[in-house]
């Protein structure tokens, strides 16, 4: 039983880190990151949208 309980913090760590290279590939190649992506890492879409490269 106690294997289960380590595989759900680390399936949300490799979520996260997914969501990291997306945001990170996305304002790289100067587009639109995801909404799902930006608010898994604690940032909201509405105020990222008004940054300016």
């Amino acid at each position: 039983m106690r294997s289960h309980s380590i595989i759900g913090p680390i399936g949300r760590l490799f979520d996260v880190m997914g969501s990291a290279i997306a945001v990170t590939g996305a304002v790289r190649e100067r587009r639109q990151p995801r909404d799902e992506d930006l608010n898994r890492l604690g940032i909201d879409p509405v105020q990222f949208r008004k940054i300016r490269y």
